[in-house]
């Protein structure tokens, strides 16, 4: 087993629970609100839906390893989209105890780079050695 193998399943599982618990937060509670902040952007209501892509789908395919890359850029795009979106304002920001105040957007953003920089790695459903 190589070391290498074993960090991008432990970053793959770190950034696709962790972002999977924002989407089914929104499974729960629905969408409204990002309806809203779409529309006062002068975007179609249904773009919202593109959170669960985001935040469900995507997470989904990188816990499992399947689609990695992709799943990634989806992650991506979706960080990109909530950040143009909802948090411009707060680019820089700190918050009372000195971290950015998009930390945690930050984190998922980076660490999707990260996972399509480096890939699935062999403990994942696309790896070459489960064939």
């Amino acid at each position: 087993m190589r070391s290498d193998d074993l960090s991008k399943l432990v970053l793959r599982l770190t950034l696709g629970i962790l972002l999977l618990m924002h989407g089914i937060f929104k499974v729960q509670n629905g969408i409204g609100g990002i309806m809203g902040m779409v529309a006062s952007h002068g975007l179609p209501g249904f773009v919202a839906y593109g959170v669960y892509i985001g935040e469900v789908i995507a997470p989904i395919l990188l816990i499992v390893g399947l689609y990695t890359r992709v799943a990634a850029v989806l992650v991506i795009i979706n960080m990109l989209v909530a950040i143009a979106l909802a948090h411009t304002g707060q680019l820089a920001m700190l918050t009372g105890n000195g971290g950015l105040r998009l930390e945690a957007q930050y984190f998922f953003l980076f660490t999707a780079v990260a996972v399509f920089l480096g890939g699935a790695g062999r403990f994942s459903m696309n790896s070459p050695y489960n064939n």
